[in-house]
């Protein structure tokens, strides 16, 4: 398997395990768990599990200074993407929440052309605004009240600090660095947010249930774990815009988890979106091969000569 096919399958993959974040959370909210105390344990039980993954494959812990502030930075900003996403579930449907947060493909794609002068090309612009449509068909607000202008803030401060953790990552020194311990790393300081916070409210909420620490753990696993490792090394075989763009495959996850666990009925407007989305993402992973097709069609089809 080449370097870019690693890349799509693991930004895929990063994209899945990400959309399961509302699985495994809203049962927990409905137990009476506060954001701060959720976020506290699926942080907290990731790290003992990275930090194994780390002396298995037998890599050390060193890093640093340039690179340990670099990393101080990168965990504040995952924290604050986390955070934020998770009280916009208070204020709106975790599936409107989850969805809107896709605007960040967008953000990444300026940032990239804005700061690292990385060319916006014509098939970036088509996958970005397919990519929206699909996301666009899945949107669905059952009551039809208008949206919460708290909640709404929330979701984009959120994609925004993703969108710079991804831009961030891929930048010297950190672009160096092995996977694990970049996402060790980040996973360590992006705890001590919500450390903080708990210190200042003072309560921490535990499950009343034990089977929901289960929930717990597979926050830490799915979402936590496995996505942000696969994240972090999609950004490093295929850049920081193309991981993006793949990542609008969360929506997808969320409504397979709606349609096989929960019992929901798939709409053709859904189904189109979808379709919009697996064509983004087909755009993605076809690259330059894309291009070379639209030139061959391009050939059959030459301009009729009009002139005698």
């Amino acid at each position: 398997m080449n370097t870019k096919v690693k890349g799509y399958v693991l930004g895929a993959i990063a994209a899945a395990t990400y959309g399961m974040n509302p699985l495994f959370a809203l049962p927990l909210y409905a137990d009476g768990m506060g954001t701060d105390s959720v976020l506290f344990f699926r942080y907290l039980f990731a790290i003992p599990i990275l930090a194994i993954m780390l002396k298995a494959r037998g890599q050390n812990f060193r890093v640093t200074m340039k690179e340990m502030g670099m990393l101080a930075g990168m965990g504040i900003l995952l924290s604050i993407s986390s955070l934020t996403l998770f009280l916009s579930y208070a204020y709106m449907d975790a599936g409107i929440a989850s969805t809107m947060l896709f605007v960040y493909p967008i953000m990444v794609a300026v940032l990239m052309a804005l700061f690292f002068k990385e060319k916006i090309t014509l098939q970036t612009v088509v996958c970005i605004v397919l990519a929206l449509s699909g996301i666009g068909m899945l949107y669905q607000n059952s009551d039809g009240t208008t949206l919460s202008l708290t909640g709404t803030l929330f979701v984009f401060i959120s994609a925004f600090s993703y969108a710079l953790y991804i831009v961030g990552v891929n930048c010297p020194p950190l672009a160096g660095i092995a996977t694990l311990k970049v996402t060790f790393y980040v996973l360590l300081f992006g705890l001590s947010v919500y450390i903080v916070r708990i210190g200042m409210a003072g309560t921490m909420e535990i499950p009343t249930q034990w089977y929901l620490w289960g929930n717990l753990l597979a926050l830490a696993i799915f979402p936590t774990c496995i996505s942000f490792l696969c994240t972090t090394s999609a950004i490093q075989y295929i850049g920081s815009t193309p991981t993006a763009i793949l990542g609008t495959l969360e929506p997808v996850t969320a409504i397979f988890f709606g349609i096989t666990i929960f019992g929901e009925v798939l709409t053709m407007r859904e189904a189109f979106g979808v379709i919009l989305i697996i064509l983004a993402v087909t755009f993605v992973v076809a690259g330059g091969k894309m291009a070379s097709l639209f030139i061959r069609l391009r050939k059959l089809f030459p301009r009729l000569n009009l002139r005698h």
